[in-house]
């Protein structure tokens, strides 16, 4: 809530007589500040100060900031920026996935620090207030299980933070786009993450608009100073994997002791079918097609994102949702390479896995996590790659064994439209995120437009100049050139021509 006051004094309307006519003046404090509004006729002063008098005399508390009763407020002056921003996690919380619930915390978190009337504190760590505004005022399922301390930080916050008019003013909405835009250390954030949460906010103020606390949205569109940056939608090509690279980081993973051959097959898995690694950490033996030779196929139809305990409903890491685009229930056949189906085939044999049991489980025998298979790809990778390759952008991400998948498939051949139903993407997207990847067809494709650009047998341009000029001149071009003079010969002597009539001569 915005600062109030019940100290209120209001004084007599003052009355300026000049040229151009009287001026009517109406003169208040709140808290011994003095304020005034001018009006033109007497009628309208004396009616804005009876309101005054009557807000006064019923007890009503009058606003600090603008000086008017509370009453006088529009909603934007009379909820702060924080009590706002609570009620839009309320209202969205059940309606969005976890993930989508933790990006939310974050970009409210920088928003709300940026609205602030005061700086934070030196009784406050700057990363404890971030941490109790991200944890805990953002998440609802935490709020109430706030710690004291918390909960001394999030009341200073509440005290402090701006009204929802602050964003009609400029300077507090460049505030808040430096803040998005803007790491701790002062360097500026990816253009991807700035996307993320110039998206969130711009939903947050779509639902203050529809809340009619606000009129229009005041972040800045289009070309606009501030606007939201330009991304790269297309893959970087270095980060994608050769055939080498790939066989000896699976070699190596699959000599790790106790869970090694585990991790070579959800390695491979990524690798061989593309699938994403929260559809193949899903991914259950009854899944899986695998025949004793050839091709096999699995059947992606679940995900499990691991996006940590406070953020889900049931208190678990992974949270079980549905295929990325697809609705509930949907599934996703993706073919299994015969090396693929052989690796799985072993590792079900060795592990004796049933039908319900998960292809790729966790060394406790639940979902496999993230923390995981990175950090053993990562130390794959120190082991494995050459000192330039390490440093290089090549597999630095797992998500990077997918990207090879699909790049394989699109280069040698396979129409983009089956890739994209098979990666669970839309053609558009497919294409804009892998055009620049596609090679080794330039050749191939040259010669398929070579015959069909090139034109019928025409005439030189030499040939075609000659033909032209004796059409339309109606002489050879042999007369019409004209005839060198002799040799040695001076230049004729200025004047008229001889022979020119005078008729034809230009006058003067």
């Amino acid at each position: 809530m915005t600062q109030r006051s019940f100290k209120v004094r209001i004084y007599d309307m003052e009355v300026y007589k000049g040229k151009r006519g009287a001026t009517y003046t109406v003169r208040w404090s709140v808290d011994g500040k003095r304020r005034g509004e001018t009006y033109k006729t007497r009628a309208l002063a004396d009616s804005f100060r009876a309101s005054l008098l009557t807000a006064a005399n019923n007890g009503e508390p009058f606003d600090h900031d603008t000086g008017r009763p509370v009453s006088h407020a529009p909603p934007a002056a009379e909820v702060s920026w924080y009590e706002f921003a609570l009620q839009y996690v309320g209202m969205k919380w059940p309606r969005i996935s976890a993930n989508n619930r933790k990006s939310t915390a974050k970009a409210l978190t920088k928003v709300t620090l940026a609205l602030l009337r005061a700086e934070v504190p030196d009784q406050f760590d700057p990363v404890e207030v971030r941490t109790a505004l991200r944890e805990y005022a953002f998440n609802t399922g935490l709020r109430d299980q706030a710690p004291p301390e918390v909960r001394t930080i999030l009341s200073w916050v509440r005290r402090n933070s701006l009204p929802m008019s602050s964003w009609e003013d400029v300077q507090h909405v460049d505030r808040v786009m430096h803040a998005l835009s803007t790491l701790l250390d002062g360097s500026p954030t990816a253009a991807s993450s700035v996307n993320r949460d110039r998206r969130i906010v711009n939903v947050v103020m779509k639902y203050a608009i529809r809340q009619k606390v606000l009129q229009v949205n005041p972040l800045p569109k289009g070309r606009e100073e501030g606007a939201a940056p330009k991304t790269a939608d297309a893959i970087d090509k270095r980060s994608l994997l050769n055939i080498a690279q790939v066989a000896r980081l699976l070699d190596w993973i699959g000599g790790r002791p106790r869970t090694g051959y585990q991790l070579r097959a959800f390695f491979a898995t990524l690798y061989y079918a593309g699938l994403r690694p929260e559809e193949a950490v899903a991914l259950r033996v009854a899944d899986a097609a695998l025949p004793e030779d050839g091709w096999g196929e699995l059947l992606a139809h679940a995900t499990e994102p691991e996006v940590g305990s406070q953020w889900t409903d049931d208190g678990e890491v992974h949270e079980s949702r549905h295929l990325k685009g697809r609705a509930i229930g949907d599934t996703r056949p993706v073919p299994a390479h015969p090396a693929l189906v052989a690796i799985l085939r072993e590792l079900v044999a060795r592990d004796e896995l049933k039908p319900g049991d998960l292809l790729f489980p966790g060394e406790k025998g639940g979902l496999l996590a993230g923390s995981v298979f990175r950090r053993v790809w990562s130390k794959a990778r120190e082991a494995v790659l050459d000192e330039h390759e390490y440093a290089s952008p090549v597999g630095k991400r797992v998500y990077d064994l997918r990207h090879t998948c699909l790049t394989t498939w699109l280069n040698n051949g396979v129409p983009p439209a089956q890739v994209a139903a098979w990666a669970g993407n839309s053609v558009p997207v497919l294409l804009a995120t892998y055009a620049r990847c596609v090679t080794g067809q330039l050749a191939d494709l040259q010669k398929r437009i070579e015959g069909p650009q090139e034109l019928p047998g025409v005439a030189s341009s030499a040939d075609r100049s000659r033909q032209n000029f004796g059409k339309f001149s109606g002489r050879t071009p042999v007369k019409s050139r004209p005839k060198p003079g002799p040799a040695g010969l001076p230049a004729p002597p200025p004047g008229p021509v001889q022979g020119l009539t005078p008729s034809l001569r230009r006058p003067r």
